[in-house]
Parts: structure tokens; C-alpha cells; sequence
């Protein structure tokens, strides 16, 4: 939902002064979140350990590298000598971390299948929702001629539709299981992200734009919680925080990621200067992200048979 408002934040920053106070907001809000959580949080016993840098290193290389280079797949040849070296510097980092005393992944939470489920499916969803924001935003401004602030208000059918979906999860999980509820989540983003995908130049914003967005942002709303709590199903008391960071990995690494391809998709297939086309093709990867990681729960996480 944060994201969400935040477009409409955005939007109104870039209409009324410019678009580099998008980022200098988040400096106040950063000094007030400071100071509430030296007030809110308690401090916890100290315990001794180390920090992997050697491994937070080679996983930071790695993804930039990787990133950089499907970027650059369809302009110069170095790309894949970019993705080359990501391959080198994953795998480094994965030897790493099963040899590290103290790894800051520990491989062990990979072993569960449901877990292992929700981590891959958040990066697919992740990569789908950037791309959808990225090109969107775009499409609004360039297509249909809104401003900064009416394409951030543009969003919002998907916000309003966000918000009131978050709200029943828990009553959605109780009735029907996370499993299923995340299953009914990404049916609907597949339906609006698909609708959404054949809008054109003439389309009327209601029917193309608004309605699927409501379908999007209902789905969304009913996605995140339930692979968040996949992502951290049987856990061990001492892997619980590794096992939560690796959801925020999966969804900051599968937002960049997915949103590389997509840019790169959009180019080659779509093979046309015009947003509308690359836009499209764009969303249908998206689509084809979202059909993988239904495909993903329905066998990793809705059957619910995993062992530590």
C-alpha cells in the first residue's frame, strides 16, 4: 500500500515543485522513524558473533552485475561478460555460505520446499508489480497525457482496492488457508495484469486502466502477507531472522530483476519505439512471471507436507 501511495506522493512532488523532492522526503520521514524507534524499540540481550562481509560483498557484486548485464543484453556485446562474472560471483557467494561459520544465509532455510516456494514466488510477483508501476507510469503520462500528479492519482482504483483486500487476509487465511488465499491473490493480479495488457492508444481509462487495476491491487493486497508467511513457515527459533531477511531479499533482489528482463523483453520482442506496444509485452511477461508462481504454489506451498 506504501507504494502505491507513494506514485500519488510522487506525482504531486513532480506537478507542484519537481521530481528530486520525491527523494528528499524520505529524509524527514527517516529522522522521525529514527527517533520513534529509539523511543519504541527495546534493546535486546547482546550476543557474540561475527558479520559475514566477505559473502555481503560477493552477493552485492553479484546482483549489480547481474542486473547491469541483462540490461544490456540488446545493446553491446559485454553484457554477457557482466552476467558472466554474476555467475562467478553468485556461486562464490553460495560456496561461501554453506562453508561460513556464521553465514548472513544460511542455506538450511532453503531445505523446507514450502518456504523455498515463497521466495521464488515473491521475486516473480515482485518483478511483475515493478514493471507494472515502471511502464504504467509511463504509459499514463505519455499515452493519455496526464500530468505527474494525475498519473500518481491515476493509481489510485488499485490503492483503494489494496487497502481493503489487506484488511480481510486474516480472515481470508482463517477461512481458506494461506495457501489458498495466495492462490485467489495471484488469479486475480494474472486476470487484471492480462486485461490491463491490451490497452491502447484510444482506450477508455475505466475500462482499461481503472477496472483491471482494481483486480491488480485486490490481488496484490491478498499476496504479500501470505508469502510473507510462507517465507518464514517452520522456521527454527535461530534461522528466524535469516529466514526473514531472505523474504526482503527476495522482494527488493525480485523487483530489480524481474524489472530488468521485462525492460529487456519489451525491447527485443516488442521491436517498435512505441510505449504502447513495448508496455504491452511488457505486462504479458508480467503475466508469465504471475502464471509461474501460481504454478510454484500450488506445488511448493499449498500442499503443505514440508519438514524442516
Amino acid at each position: 500500500m506504501g507504494a502505491s501511495l507513494g506514485l500519488v506522493i510522487g506525482g504531486l512532488f513532480a506537478s507542484l515543485l519537481s521530481w528530486r523532492y520525491a527523494f528528499f522526503v524520505n529524509v524527514p520521514i527517516a529522522i522521525v522513524m529514527f527517533i520513534w524507534a529509539t523511543k519504541a524499540v527495546r534493546s535486546s540481550r547482546s550476543q557474540k558473533g561475527s558479520f559475514d562481509g566477505i559473502g555481503s560483498l560477493l552477493s552485492l557484486l553479484g546482483m549489480i552485475s547481474l542486473v547491469y548485464g541483462i540490461l544490456l543484453v540488446s545493446e553491446s556485446s559485454t553484457a554477457w561478460d557482466w552476467i558472466i562474472a554474476a555467475v562467478i560471483l553468485l556461486g562464490l557467494f553460495i560456496w561461501r555460505e554453506a562453508k561460513v561459520a556464521q553465514p548472513i544465509m544460511p542455506l538450511r532455510v532453503f531445505k523446507n520446499s514450502e518456504r523455498a516456494g515463497a521466495y521464488l514466488a515473491r521475486m516473480l510477483f515482485l518483478g511483475a508489480m515493478m514493471a507494472f508501476w515502471f511502464f504504467i507510469t509511463q504509459f499514463l503520462q505519455e499515452v493519455y497525457g496526464f500530468s505527474p500528479l494525475m498519473a500518481g492519482l491515476g493509481f489510485f482504483p488499485m490503492t483503494i482496492a489494496n487497502f481493503i483486500s489487506a484488511l480481510q487476509v486474516s480472515k481470508l487465511t482463517a477461512k481458506f488457508g494461506n495457501g489458498m488465499t495466495l492462490v485467489g491473490g495471484l488469479v486475480l493480479t494474472i486476470i487484471g495484469m492480462f486485461w490491463l495488457s491490451f490497452a491502447g492508444n484510444g482506450s477508455n481509462y475505466v475500462l482499461a486502466i481503472a477496472l483491471p487495476m482494481i483486480l491488480i491491487g485486490a490481488g496484490q493486497g491478498a499476496v504479500l502477507s501470505p508469502l510473507t508467511t510462507a517465507g518464514i513457515a517452520q522456521i527454527n527459533a535461530r534461522d528466524a531472522g535469516a529466514a526473514s531477511g531472505v523474504v526482503n531479499v527476495a522482494h527488493q533482489v525480485g523487483g530489480s530483476l524481474g524489472l530488468a528482463l521485462l525492460v529487456v523483453l519489451s525491447s527485443v520482442v516488442a521491436n517498435s519505439n512505441s510505449l504502447v506496444i513495448r508496455t504491452d509485452w511488457a505486462l504479458r511477461g508480467g503475466v508469465a512471471f504471475l502464471v509461474i508462481a501460481l504454478i510454484l504454489t500450488f506445488i511448493m506451498i499449498v500442499p503443505k507436507k514440508n519438514k524442516n
